[in-house]
């Protein structure tokens, strides 16, 4: 960051440290009507911990442990319900994605899947495809390892294209600065909302989706359960829809100057090169991750088979849920030999605790222990009242669910998608099922919308690293981030969501 981004930073932190305790003691004081005892002192913790999480004055995973703790010490919860969240199967779900992408990034499998993709004949030396190959590349990678690693991988690559161009460029005679020129900023810019957009296809892709999966789980038991399948089939449409905008978007905004870029097959075939032939621990990976995968979609070809509550998809669920299938694929790294003599597996323990995003985890967990008490203690029910009222009472299920998107959206150009995520999923599950809805809808909005934070260097961790690059100038950014956060949201996720996630789940 230059320095006014880090001034701001500092002031945005300083505000959130004094507003969040303030805040919390105000609601405790002031008398409320209509709210219980617990859920009124909860009210106030749940106000500090929003403002924390948003202004970040102690890193997100703090903040999320603060929560439960507090509900602790001021008698809000026994320690027993205000900690079993972090239990959560859907935790284990996560932790087991985590290793199967660090084992992907350790083992190099995410740069021969990468590199795969651009080395292709279709690509060449076109610019245009270039741009098309380094999108594919980052939207199918992020769709299984973090978004942030496929950017910092990707990242390089587009550098190195660059470079080539300017290299023709200046053979041709004709210098220019990449800081100013259009078709950088728009690779750049395709770099990094391609990795966010590629999050959306499954369930693992990106926190904020498990969290939503999770919360449905905990607070709206009665609602059908989502499965791995089932998301991949609408995350797959809206993950095509939201590239297809973006392509189109930016090469409008960003064109090339020039139809051919010399030396540009050779600079890719060389990083093809380097990786040699595939390792034994490369084709463990894939093994482990096949398993994993298989695991997570056989429900969705054994409920066909045989009928969804039938005694082989009965005896399936309870064996092999979700969070049992990655965490068979993820052991597996630790028991699929490279070489035997020394002792050495696909994935050490070293590299497993490193690929390991504890403070998601933490995150995640004290957003769910936070969402079950508001569930408990009859807030989320109080809260849910009141967004019905405000929309009127009785709200089409477009608007409400339409309301909720653009909040999220707007939340996650501020701060963290994870957290933003975990502050509206509670209070949107708990407003749909006020109004009557069913909580699927809207919680899978919010999931797709916490993935469209595209304006801001702050709003995601690719967008910050393209930004570094100082290819990408900040008003650029949010004017193509905005053009297609708002096509995106009003064109692609709430009919995405009203119409094919209802239609897959039967609603």
């Amino acid at each position: 960051m230059n320095s006014k981004d880090s001034r701001f930073e500092q002031k945005r932190r300083l505000v959130g440290a004094v507003m969040g305790p303030l805040c919390a003691v105000l609601l405790w004081m002031m008398p409320i009507d209509g709210l219980g005892e617990q859920a009124h002192h909860l009210l106030a913790v749940m106000s500090m911990v929003a403002i924390w999480w948003i202004t970040e004055p102690v890193p997100i995973p703090v903040t999320s442990l603060v929560g439960p703790t507090l509900c602790v010490v001021l008698g809000i919860a026994p320690i027993k319900d205000a900690f079993e969240q972090f239990a959560n199967p859907m935790i284990f779900l996560f932790m087991g994605g985590f290793l199967l992408a660090k084992a992907m990034m350790v083992n190099g499998v995410d740069k021969r899947i990468a590199y795969g993709i651009m080395s292709m004949k279709w690509v060449g030396d076109s610019p245009r495809r270039i741009f098309l190959a380094i999108g594919l590349a980052c939207m199918l990678c992020s769709g299984w390892i973090s978004n942030t690693a496929t950017a910092a991988m990707m990242f390089p690559i587009a550098l190195g294209l660059l470079e080539a161009i300017r290299e023709m460029m200046a053979q041709n005679g004709k210098v220019i600065d990449l800081s100013s020129y259009k078709y950088a900023t728009g690779l750049m810019l395709m770099t990094a909302y391609a990795c966010s957009i590629g999050g959306v296809m499954t369930p693992v892709g990106t926190p904020p989706n498990i969290i939503m999966i999770g919360f449905l789980d905990q607070l709206a038991p009665d609602a059908p359960s989502v499965s791995f399948f089932q998301w991949m089939v609408w995350g797959i449409v809206a993950m095509i829809c939201y590239f297809l905008l973006a392509y189109m978007v930016l090469w409008r905004m960003f064109p090339a100057d020039v139809k051919h870029i010399e030396g540009a097959r050779e600079f890719i075939r060389k990083y093809v090169d380097s990786l040699g032939s595939w390792t034994r621990a490369q084709k463990n990976t894939i093994i482990a991750f096949s398993v994993a995968f298989v695991l997570w979609v056989a429900p969705s070809v054994l409920s066909i088979v045989y009928g969804a509550h039938s005694d082989m998809m009965s005896f399936y669920d309870s064996h092999f849920p979700e969070a049992i299938a990655a965490m068979v694929g993820a052991l597996l790294l630790f028991f699929l030999p490279v070489d035997m003599k020394k002792g050495e597996m696909t994935m050490s323990w070293k590299d497993g605790v490193e690929g390991v995003e504890w403070g998601t985890l933490l995150l995640f967990g004290g957003g769910l222990a936070m969402g079950a008490m508001m569930y408990t203690t009859g807030l989320s029910a109080w809260v849910g009242a009141g967004i019905k009222e405000a929309l009127g009472g009785h709200p089409s299920e477009w608007l409400f669910v339409g309301v909720f998107c653009i909040v999220t959206l707007i939340l996650s150009e501020l701060t963290s998608h994870t957290a933003s995520t975990n502050l509206i999923a509670p209070i949107a599950i708990g407003a749909a099922v006020s109004s009557g809805f069913s909580p699927i809808p809207v919680a899978i909005g919010i999931a797709l919308s916490s993935s469209l934070g595209f304006m801001m260097p702050v709003s995601t961790p690719p967008n910050a690293i393209v930004y570094a690059s100082g290819y990408v100038p900040i008003t650029k950014m949010i004017r193509s981030g905005f053009i297609i956060d708002l096509i995106g949201i009003l064109v692609v996720t709430i009919p995405v969501v009203m119409l094919l996630v209802k239609a897959v789940m039967g609603l």
